[in-house]
């Protein structure tokens, strides 16, 4: 058989722990080959070392059937690797063009020659249909668009081998489709790639093959067509995984957060939350169904203080918090696991005990008369590990050593402890394994039924549909409709997010559930 690339007993260490532990991966050409395991499980490790950010301590590495030593990123491009990493490297303030061209500028007379690269690039996104304009800013484009930008990168400098680390981990269910899309015309068009993806549904839509990983070794690979969803989960995990979210009815009381007629203009000034109204109460989970763009962000920074509120309340606990600095929001009561946790979740060159603190550090027991007592910071984050099973080498490691899932989980630990009245869970398991998923449900349901409030804000409508009480869905900047989820459909939901009212969405799913009738008995 013809491999594109051979991964043979390939072993990475860091001091004395096992990343990847005697690996073997196979990829012929033209396929798609996932690669699936728990956060920490080792995949980006691999991945890197492939693309030469980190040399193998064990086994070789094949391509197109000559062993090579892969020494830095340079040696893996000339071998045709392209690697499309998890977060973005683009420079924001540049065009694409500019971007894809750094590095390896092509002149002319000595000048940079832009208009050749952005003929050649736009003629590459045609061929791939990834329809990305070369003279547009990067800080002006979707994020969606900016993960093509990536694309175009690596086929840019000609690689027909591409590895994507968690590439659907920040797209809208709109754009994951477009995504797999351009994924099967890349290897329709003689392409190889390794999609690394805890997304078993993804997995399963698009992929040939999937070799599973864990805990640093390999379990297996597995002919996609011939498995399903619930035997890779147990592959990936170790034991069964449960898809369905359990949880007993709500038993909500008083309103902990009510906001009325909120406006919010975003940095530009353009109107982002245009006479929002909503209410969480404590017991119950209320998520926000809506396509990305529609004003989540500016909700969710108005609430924690980072967005300045033109006119409305927020009454948390009947205090308005509009227009109040972070700190005083979070000591009224609010717990925040942020929707980009390395931006506003964690300071990552500082340590895992560090992070642990970030919200009380001024508070006993960690500090008194000014002075932090460093043991106990310690001593509370070691607690925290083990509650809520972070996967460290320890609380003096630095926060970026600590995989996606990892990093969720010490900020939902260091939230969650801190026992707010109001926990906002914004997007709360993207990029996280199917394991950790359903842990940090378990943990928002705890806090549920511990009698506190939670505001869950996500894009993934089955997250939304198991988790929540109630579902407010928002549209343009206000919320068209609060519904019960065991009462509506993913159908209904969707209509509501394009806009369409509840009776209208409403009247829909009931016309189309008696079309459905009609037609069976016929």
């Amino acid at each position: 058989m013809d491999y594109v690339i051979e991964m043979l007993d390939v072993s990475k260490k860091f001091g004395t722990f096992y990343a990847n532990d005697h690996i073997t991966l196979q990829l012929e050409k033209g396929e798609i080959h996932a690669l699936l395991g728990e956060n920490g499980a080792g995949k980006s490790t691999l991945m890197n070392v492939l693309f030469g950010l980190y040399q193998p301590d064990g086994g070789e590495i094949r391509v197109r059937g000559e062993k090579v030593a892969i020494t830095d990123p340079n040696v893996a491009n000339d071998l045709g690797i392209g690697m499309v990493h998890q977060h973005f490297m683009l420079v924001e303030n540049l065009t694409v063009t500019e971007n894809i061209i750094l590095g390896s500028e092509p002149t002319k007379s000595g000048v940079i020659n832009i208009k050749d690269s952005a003929k050649k690039i736009a003629e590459i996104s045609k061929t791939y249909g990834l329809d990305v304009d070369p003279y547009a800013k990067i800080e002006d484009i979707s994020v969606g668009m900016q993960q093509r930008v990536e694309i175009l990168k690596t086929l840019y400098r000609g690689a027909d081998i591409l590895i994507f680390d968690e590439p659907t981990a920040s797209l809208t269910p709109q754009e994951i489709e477009e995504l797999l899309n351009i994924m099967r015309k890349l290897v329709a068009e003689g392409k190889s790639i390794i999609l690394i993806t805890h997304k078993l549904q993804e997995i399963m839509n698009v992929s040939d093959k999937c070799t599973v990983i864990r805990k640093g070794k390999g379990i297996g690979t597995v002919i996609t067509a011939e498995t399903n969803p619930e035997e890779l989960a147990t592959l990936m995990v170790g034991r069964q995984v449960t898809f369905k979210t359990e949880k007993g009815p709500s038993h909500p009381t008083e309103e902990i957060l009510k906001i009325e007629d909120l406006y919010v203009n975003d940095y530009r000034g353009v109107a982002k939350l245009k006479g929002l109204n909503l209410t969480v109460r404590r017991g119950e989970i209320v998520g926000i169904a809506g396509i990305d763009g529609n004003g989540q962000s500016e909700l969710i920074e108005s609430i924690t203080g980072l967005a300045k509120v033109k006119s409305g309340k927020i009454l948390l606990n009947g205090e308005d918090i509009a227009n109040k600095k972070p700190r005083k929001i979070t000591e009224a009561g609010l717990g925040h696991i942020p929707q980009d946790r390395h931006k506003h979740g964690l300071i990552l060159d500082f340590s895992v005990g560090y992070n642990a603190a970030l919200q009380s550090y001024y508070h006993e027991p960690f500090s008194k008369n000014g002075l932090m007592n460093y043991k106990v910071v310690n001593e509370e984050a070691e607690k925290l590990i083990q509650e809520y099973d972070v996967r460290t080498q320890g609380v003096h490691e630095p926060a970026r050593a600590l995989s996606g899932g990892n990093q969720q989980k010490l900020i939902i630990g260091r939230e969650v402890t801190r026992n707010p009245d109001l926990l906002i869970a914004a997007l709360p398991t993207r990029g996280l394994d199917v394991g950790a998923i359903e842990f940090i449900h378990r943990r928002l349901i705890e806090q549920r039924d511990s009698g506190k409030a939670v505001l869950l804000i996500t894009f993934e409508l089955d997250e939304v549909m198991n988790v929540s009480d109630r579902i407010s869905v928002i549209y343009d900047g206000a919320i068209v409709g609060t519904v019960i989820p065991q009462e509506t459909t993913e159908q209904a939901l969707g209509l509501m997010m394009a806009g369409h009212s509840k009776d209208t969405a409403m009247k829909e799913q009931a016309a189309a559930g008696k079309d459905g009738d009609e037609h069976h008995v016929e």
